[in-house]
Formats: structure tokens, sequence, C-alpha cells
């Protein structure tokens, strides 16, 4: 530590020396000097913040994790991506690998990401892309809107205080905290490549962020074809009409929207299971809206699935909905009137099927186009006029860590079944 850094560190409560991590371990220009204390940190922490998100929040709580802690290990996502800083910190404890200081840190490092939905599943996808041997886990601080991840894990969906008690109380739920794991969701889209001297095409219009085009030399493309690919961590949905400006608050069909398209008009769906076996998924024809969710956080912490019962899971072969059994959760909307259902005790959707994979195959002359979203992200997608195809594939693709407090909805497969409630109703079609 340089002389000011080890000044700061002397004068630490004994609290926050548990999270501190020393520069030299952060880069390699920081030449190692003397440890004030031989012991590792007990939860040494990165923190990166979206200083956008929340108003000044964002500016504020950074100010604050920086005066607490060491100023090297908090980052303004604003001024650095995610994925540099991981990778730059990551080569210099590879380099650090014999000093038994620096690798009791890599062991116990955790990640605190605080924004949206949008920064923490970006954070979520660079340490899954990094496939470390050991990746830390994440906790997730809710700051501006969408919170539906910090929801499922249980800090909560209201803005943080950003002084000096309340960053110190999520500090303490953090070391306190369990881990657990969450599927991660690859989602792939072809659309058929417009021909030579054509200015039609079936791409996005505008690609959300957590979408983006495949390269060249990417295995999944095909010739004729142009391949997109992303991932979500809580949900897909297909059909919700939108526009720009309700965005906030709109989730489900507008009351008056007579004229959309159910989804058995517009596009053949088939489901695969865990065995590789690809059946098709019979969709009723009043369904209008599909989501295909992965947490039990939706549009502000509601559950589509719910939990269903033992007759239910006996029946129909259905389960609660885990975050890390593998299986993502198929729910069907008939209209805005049916989202409402969700405000009710044990409300739920109409469950269509839990699946390893869903394949939409749109089909030609149904549509102009079909409102798509992922983990709040939207976009308004071009569908085929003639014989051209546009295809979405949503498989599973690993999973990541995940810092969970004891108020997490989430649940894991592992768990006891005593912990899980279950729905009492027996009606499907609510």
């Amino acid at each position: 530590m340089s002389e000011t850094s080890m000044e700061k560190y002397k004068n630490l409560s004994d609290f926050l020396k548990k999270f501190y991590i020393p520069s030299y371990v952060l880069s390699p220009e920081a030449e190692p000097v003397a440890q004030t204390s031989s012991t590792p940190p007990e939860s040494p922490i990165l923190v990166f913040i979206n200083s956008k998100s929340g108003g000044q929040l964002g500016a504020e709580l950074i100010l604050t994790y920086r005066t607490l802690l060491n100023d090297k290990q908090v980052f303004d996502l604003e001024e650095e991506t995610p994925d540099k800083v991981l990778q730059r910190i990551y080569r210099n404890l590879e380099r650090l690998k014999d000093d038994g200081f620096a690798s009791k840190i890599r062991d116990k490092l955790k990640i605190i990401v605080a924004g949206g939905d949008g920064t923490a599943g970006w954070l979520l996808g660079v340490v899954s892309d990094l496939k470390l041997s050991n990746p830390p886990p994440i906790a997730t601080v809710p700051l501006g809107t969408g919170n539906n991840l910090p929801f499922a894990f249980g800090w909560g969906k209201k803005n943080p205080g950003t002084d000096r008690s309340s960053v110190e109380s999520f500090l303490d739920k953090v070391i306190n905290a369990k881990e657990m794991k969450i599927d991660n969701w690859q989602i792939l889209m072809r659309v058929k490549a417009p021909k030579q001297d054509s200015c039609d095409t079936n791409a996005p219009l505008k690609l959300p962020h957590s979408l983006h085009r495949a390269f060249p030399s990417d295995q999944e493309n095909i010739e004729d074809y142009q391949t997109f690919r992303g991932g979500f961590w809580n949900y897909f949905s297909l059909g919700k009409n939108f526009a720009p400006w309700p965005l906030k608050t709109a989730q489900f069909f507008p009351l008056n929207s007579i004229a959309v398209r159910n989804i058995a008009q517009l596009a053949k769906v088939q489901i695969c299971n865990k065995s590789g076996q690809w059946n098709d998924l019979h969709i009723p024809q009043s369904i209008r809206s599909i989501v295909c969710l992965n947490l039990p956080s939706f549009s502000g912490g509601l559950n589509p699935w719910g939990t269903p019962n033992p007759k239910k899971q006996r029946d129909r072969s259905l389960t609660a909905p885990f975050v890390d059994d593998g299986l993502i959760e198929i729910v069907g909307f008939r209209n805005a009137w049916h989202g409402l259902v969700l405000l009710t005790p044990n409300g739920h959707g109409t469950r269509l099927a839990q699946a390893n994979r869903i394949r939409f195959e749109f089909k030609k002359g149904a549509a102009k186009h079909a409102y798509m979203r992922m983990d709040g992200e939207p976009w308004k997608q071009p569908l085929p006029l003639d014989d051209e195809t546009v295809m979405v594939e949503i498989s599973h693709h690993g999973q990541a860590n995940m810092l969970a407090t004891h108020n997490c909805s989430s649940k894991s497969m592992f768990e006891s079944s005593s912990t899980i409630r279950f729905s009492d109703d027996e009606d499907d079609s609510k």
C-alpha cells in the first residue's frame, strides 16, 4: 500500500477491514509493501456502480463506497466497463498466484453491483464469459427502475440510502449472505439475410443492449442468414404490445388492443426436454402474450408461475419454479385483465410448460412485426412477409453465483421441500 493507503487502512473500523483490498492486488502498477495485517480480509469485494442510475443516487453511492474502502476497488460503470476491469484484476491475481495473501483474496472475492436489472445482468454476463474456475458471487443493490433481480434474492426493490450507515448495513448483509446458483439463458435469433438490391430486412430495427450481431466466425452462423445472440437471467416475453412512452409501466396488452394476434397465429412453438427431445407446444387460441420466466420476480416482484400444488405436479409433471434446475417456466396471458390476476393471492398466468429449450418459428404473413422484451429491454421485431423465416431459440447456458439474503424469494432445487409454499387454486386458466 502507499503511505496514504496505509494510513487510511489503519483508521478503518475492524468491520470495514473485512472488505478492504490493498492496491497491489488490484493493479500491477502498485508495488506490494508490508501489510498492516497478515490476515486477508474476510469478505473482499469489488464494487461496480452505474452512476446514471437512480438520479444522483448512483454518484452519491460511489462517493460513499470510495470513502469507506480503497477507492481502487470501487468502479463507475460510466467510466470503465466491467469486462476490462475484471480481466485486468484477474490477470494480476494470476501474476500473484504464489502470493498467499492475494490468493486468499481471489478465493473469497465477491462482487457488489448497483443499478437496474440491465446493469446486474451485464455483470452476470461478463463474469460468465470469463469462465473462471471460482467465479465470484454477486450481490445486487436495487438502484433506479426494474429491480426484479435484487428483489428475487432478498435485496429489496427500493433505492438504497447512500450515507455511511446505509452502506455499512448493506455490507453486513453481504458478509452474511448465502450463495445460490442461477441459471443463465441464451437467446439465438436467425433472420433471412436480405436479397441483393433489396431494402427489406427482418433484422431488428434497434437492438437491445443484451442482444448483438454474431461475429462472422461464430459457429452459430448459417449461410444466407443473419444471426443475433444474447442472454437473459430473468425473462423473455413475446407478444406484449407497447409503445416507447409507457414502457416504464406497461407490462401487458393495452385494454383496447383488440387487433393483437394470438401467439398461435404468430408462431409455431416447440419445447425440448433435458433428454433432447423436441415436441410441439400447444398454445390455446386465447393466449396473446408469452413470458419465459427464470426468476419468481416479474414486473415489480410478481410471480406469474406461482407454485403448482402436489396434484398438479403429478398430473402435469410440473415443478416449483427453481432458479437452478435448468428449466424455464413458460406462462401465457390472454389480455391485460388476465394479468391483473397476479395481484390476487396465489394468482398466476396460464402455465403452458417447463422446458430446457424453447423455439419460436414465425409464420409468414401473420403480422408485420412482433413485440419482444428481454430483462426489461424491448424491441420491435420485423416478421417475414413471404417465404423468409425468423427463428428465436432459447436454451440453457450454464449458471452464475448469486448472493442471497434470508428474505430471498428464489428457491433452489436443493432446498428442503418444506420451505416451498404451494398455490391452492386448481384452475390453470386464471
